[in-house]
């Protein structure tokens, strides 16, 4: 079933498909904006766009909901754009392909763009409804917060009155949550002398393919691959038995967060030493299949290539291995007040080579998170210095903070019981190791009460995302149960 508008609940549904049709990469949300703002128009809503480019629309109560507080709705609109390396799409030109896999919703070959595409479908979907009862209604969908935040960071006050808030971003029918870890980013420049190719010698490409990857908050304590490091360690297993290898380039991983499950590098080998580098990839990519049995479809290949124009030079290429092989990646530290939460990690995202105005570079993104801020900089200090060490320049940029948990925030307490009442089940309250934007949203409105939730989302910043049929229909559900129970102003 391709047609996913007709699956329950409907209206939410038809604005998700609609989404799907959109390109809406992250720091390409034109044309899902112009979208937007068109469908509020439309439908008489109050319609705008702050200073960076949020969205904020405005709904008036329904008769007999005017003495309710007003409640304020939150997603993004921008969505991770993954592929896989065999599927021919363009994200700035192309829609996503959903179509229905037995209990989930998926893509062909993509990022279904449900993280956070279901989210903003529920609210459009209640902004446009004629015969639900709720509160006075102002939603905020920001801007490119896959790829550092922006709309959250950039946020004013001023445009909404609420003290309430809902943000519909997390994945997992039946959790709420009321905090989150904050973030950095560790960019590294490494530059390099580029070599001739020696006489006698061929190309060949490794390719590290098939691994999980996923989101590298909600996934990174999973001991999931990360491409980026599997390619460098084989690639120095090579070069200790034959030390004339030379990488002629590197591309690994794609988006900070999301935990790299493709890299590609071209090495040149002297031609006598190309079936020794062989063994070498057969040998190690079977170590590696035995000590990451969670990732039974990972692949490794060497095959042969097109002779490239130059490689790194030899204590360029050493100085580089040795500090991928140093690089701190996964879970750093876990949380010992929160069970079974990552308190600290880093996502060796992604190591790519280039040329960039005549100088040859090794350019290398990580992602480090934290519950603690302090603890999150402090990280972050650790990956660079690594790099630094190598001799490569680091900058420490697109910090956001996390969100402080309040276990006794009166919506909290509101949303648990419209829980058990609907189910005769315990919520779960939880803090999650990814970002929200919530800690962001905190700086300019710190009177707002604030709530995550969402439906089951699988591999989301993969081309494996999913999500679960039958937990969007239950998180419509108890969404607009929480709408209804918004209390009356004091």
């Amino acid at each position: 079933m391709s047609n996913i508008a007709e699956l329950n609940p409907a209206p939410l549904w038809a604005h998700f498909s609609k989404l799907c049709e959109i390109p809406r990469p992250s720091k390409h949300e034109d044309r899902v904006v112009e979208h937007i703002v068109n469908f509020a128009k439309a439908r008489g809503l109050g319609v705008q766009l702050d200073e960076i480019g949020n969205i904020v629309i405005k709904k008036p109560a329904t008769p007999g909901m005017e003495n309710r507080k007003t409640l304020a709705l939150q997603s993004h609109v921008d969505m991770v754009p993954q592929k896989n390396a065999d599927t021919e799409h363009d994200f700035l030109t192309d829609s996503i392909k959903p179509y229905v896999d037995g209990d989930w919703v998926t893509a062909e070959g993509t990022t279904l763009g449900a993280d956070n595409g279901i989210g903003v479908a529920a609210i459009l979907a209640l902004m446009e409804s004629t015969d639900i009862p709720h509160p006075a209604l102002e939603a905020l969908l920001t801007i490119d917060e896959e790829a550092g935040m922006t709309g959250a960071k950039n946020l004013k006050p001023g445009y909404f009155e609420a003290d309430l808030l809902l943000n519909l971003d997390t994945e997992d029918e039946g959790e709420l949550y009321i905090g989150c870890a904050g973030g950095v980013d560790v960019n590294v420049s490494l530059p390099y002398t580029p070599e001739a190719i020696l006489p006698g010698a061929e190309a060949v490409k490794l390719s590290v393919r098939g691994l999980r990857g996923g989101h590298s908050g909600l996934d990174i304590d999973k001991g999931r691959g990360n491409a980026n490091k599997i390619a460098n360690r084989i690639i120095h297993a090579a070069l200790t038995q034959v030390p004339e290898l030379r990488i002629a380039s590197l591309d690994g991983g794609s988006l900070r967060n999301a935990i790299p499950r493709e890299s590609f590098t071209t090495l040149v080998v002297p031609s006598v030493a190309v079936d020794k580098v062989q063994e070498i990839v057969r040998s190690e990519s079977a170590q590696i299949a035995r000590e990451l049995d969670n990732e039974a479809a990972l692949d490794i290949t060497l095959e042969a290539t097109e002779t490239p124009a130059n490689t790194l030079d030899a204590d360029s290429q050493l100085t580089l291995i040795r500090a991928i092989r140093c690089c701190p990646n996964g879970v750093e530290r876990m949380s010992t007040a929160l069970e079974g939460i990552a308190e600290s990690s880093n996502n060796l995202a992604r190591v790519v080579t280039m040329e960039e105005n005549g100088e040859h570079r090794v350019k290398i993104q990580c992602l480090v998170r934290s519950l603690s801020d302090s603890a999150r900089d402090q990280h972050g200090l650790n990956v660079a210095a690594t790099f630094q060490l190598a001799g490569a320049e680091t900058t420490l940029d697109n910090d956001y903070p996390g969100w402080t948990p309040n276990p006794d925030s009166p919506l909290l307490a509101m949303m648990k019981d419209v829980y058990k009442d609907m189910t005769g089940e315990e919520a779960e309250v939880k803090v999650i190791h990814a970002g929200l934007e919530c800690g962001l949203l905190a700086k300019p409105y710190p009177n707002w009460d604030m709530v995550s939730f969402g439906p089951t989302i699988r591999r989301a910043h993969s081309p494996e995302e999913k999500v679960h049929i039958q937990s969007v229909a239950n998180f419509w559900d108890y969404f607009i149960k929480v709408v209804q129970a918004i209390p009356t102003r004091d």
